[in-house]
């Protein structure tokens, strides 16, 4: 299959990243293709790395040591930035992946991505915008259910309908998606809308609190939703019904 021909390069930083979220990461990265490449970065003599031990070894995680050569002050993301360039012009990957709220990574990712990859990233909501929106997707970890995690304790939360209509990029990403797949009766399939949305920009539904795009279309009440036989949806915009009734 195609997704199984996709190879995955990914890149922790173990300073800024969740140990406790890498069931989900490695889960979510095995839907696009195999992951050849696993590094993660930190000062391993740090206490503060501790809960990264099991993972490293339980996931083949290779650790990548980084000394704090000058106190204050975060080697990490220098030593990463170097070894991802590497693996850019040396290893053939096709996808990408940061797991860190560092938004100093920000000028690689668009370096990759002008390479023709893919760039996933991972990380908090602390996470600069610059860095989320660079990214071809990114997940915030503390939105997503952990695997095993009672739903209770890690249920995200939940955009309501009148959010986000008044998420004006939001808005316009979803009208624009539909407006250029959409048939002469105004009718786009929802996989289109999505795919034209990736392209544009860093979005996922599971950041709103919606385990999918047609769910959260679904919560906006100024689009219509038709299933098909196949199960395949279709969405028109309201406006749009209006225009075709003049």
């Amino acid at each position: 299959m195609e997704n199984e021909t996709k190879r995955i390069a990914v890149f922790i930083d173990a300073d800024n990243a969740p140990a406790k979220m890498i069931d989900f990461i490695v889960s979510e990265l095995a839907k696009f293709g195999v992951v050849n490449i696993r590094k993660a970065y930190g000062n391993w003599k740090n206490p503060c790395l501790k809960g990264w031990e099991e993972s490293l070894f339980e996931y083949a995680i290779q650790p990548v040591q980084q000394f704090d050569l000058t106190k204050g002050k975060n080697a990490t993301d220098i030593a990463m930035t170097i070894d991802i360039m590497d693996t850019l012009y040396n290893k053939n990957m096709d996808i990408f992946c940061i797991v860190s709220s560092d938004g100093d990574y920000t000028p690689l990712v668009t370096r990759i991505l002008s390479e023709g990859k893919t760039v996933f990233g991972f990380g908090e909501r602390k996470a600069p915008m610059a860095f989320v929106n660079a990214c071809s997707k990114f997940l915030y970890l503390e939105e997503l259910k952990q695997p095993g995690s009672p739903k209770e304790e890690s249920a995200p939360s939940r955009a309501t309908g009148n959010e986000l209509k008044s998420d004006s990029k939001l808005m316009n990403l979803i009208r624009n998606a539909i407006d250029a797949g959409q048939d002469d009766d105004g009718w786009a399939h929802l996989a289109s809308i999505g795919s034209h949305i990736s392209n544009q920009a860093s979005f996922d539904a599971r950041n709103y609190g919606y385990k999918k795009l047609g769910d959260l279309i679904r919560a906006i009440d100024l689009f219509e939703v038709k299933p098909l036989e196949s199960g395949q949806l279709l969405v028109r915009d309201k406006r749009r019904i209006r225009q075709l009734n003049k």
